[in-house]
């Protein structure tokens, strides 16, 4: 029944945005568990009880279909890994992207940016460049450090989202709800609405689109389920979600430039919103070697993957998550990923 009923409610019911929670091998590892009295029954003679052999194999056909329709909900990468464009050919780009949990907020900026560094990309895609104090975001100004960190790379930022590039930036659109700002829009209005940032970048004779995308989350930690307050702003946050999901779609089925779109989605291999994305796009994960990718939380088992990349006309040759070293609670994403020149 929870299944049927995760099939029929996920990314279209807000209410169930609190069920979508559950990690999702849990898809996969509850009926397992529940075939064990299978298992039993299958060992004991069925004449030991009466009518055993109906309740097995009527229970075993129940728990059989909660896996089958539960299967494509567990966030398995059966198919890795699977690198789509074969050997990793000269010129290939890194690409790393990643929630950095408020930048350098109770991190020492030098060892920060060393990390950053450390990672060798050409192109990083970053979330909460923010700090977070009394309760609510604030906004830094970073742009020195980084400009002297990271000589020669451009930079676009647009509210808590930030993308650094050796290529150069000949675009920046607006995308989705963002699009209602104004110049002279104040900074609170541009972190709200401004969850996807869009660059276009140069990349030998091609121009890549690259959406730093870092989706709301479903609720807030701490927030009292008891309370009518709790349900509307869960029924608002949906309402956030559902805004930045039509706009990335929409402008993403729009693009003909190679795609890649990646970052925080606060959204699991379970959760239906993904199903709103355009079909072009091909999920980075499949090119793995981890049975079970997972993002988060990064120190500890982490049995989510908040955390996704898609492509659309580059070929990904590597994928795999790295450890924050302790800056943040999401692991980082890396690609290794090349475009093929166009056609003259």
């Amino acid at each position: 029944m929870f299944v049927v009923l995760h099939h029929l409610l996920s990314g279209r019911f807000w209410l169930w945005l609190l069920p979508d929670l559950v990690p999702p091998v849990v898809y996969l590892v509850i009926p397992l568990v529940l075939l064990v009295p299978i298992v039993v029954t299958v060992v004991r003679p069925a004449a030991a009880r009466p009518g055993g052999g109906r309740f097995r194999w009527g229970y075993g056909a129940t728990v059989a279909a909660a896996l089958v329709l539960g299967a494509g909900q567990g966030g398995l990468n059966l198919g890795g890994p699977s690198g789509d464009g074969g050997p990793v050919p000269p010129g290939a780009l890194r690409v790393v992207s990643w929630n950095t949990e408020y930048w350098t907020q109770g991190e020492q900026p030098e060892r920060f940016y060393a990390y950053l560094r450390s990672l060798r990309a050409d192109v990083y895609v970053l979330q909460e460049y923010i700090h977070w104090e009394d309760g609510g975001p604030r906004s830094i100004d970073e742009l020195f450090s980084m400009r002297r960190e990271f000589p020669g790379f451009h930079i676009a930022v647009q509210g808590e989202l930030v993308t650094l590039s050796r290529f150069p930036i000949v675009a920046a659109p607006k995308v989705g709800p963002a699009a209602t700002l104004r110049p002279a829009s104040p900074w609170r209005s541009v972190y709200d609405l401004a969850k996807v940032l869009r660059t276009d970048l140069r990349v030998g004779a091609s121009v890549l689109s690259v959406y730093n995308v870092h989706i709301p989350a479903q609720y807030k930690v701490g927030d009292n389920p008891f309370t009518s307050r709790f349900y509307a702003d869960l029924r608002g946050r949906d309402a956030l979600r559902r805004a930045q999901y039509r706009g990335l779609g929409a402008d993403v089925g729009a693009n003909g430039n190679p795609l890649l779109v990646a970052g925080d989605f606060n959204t699991t291999a379970a959760m239906g919103d993904l199903r709103g994305l355009p079909s072009r796009l091909t999920d980075a994960g499949r090119a793995a070697a981890s049975l079970y990718p997972a993002s988060w939380p990064a120190g500890g088992p982490a049995l989510w993957r908040l955390d996704w990349a898609f492509t659309a006309g580059p070929n990904v040759h590597g994928y795999a998550f790295l450890d924050p070293q302790g800056m943040s609670d999401h692991r980082v994403q890396e690609l290794l990923m090349s475009i093929e020149s166009p056609r003259s």
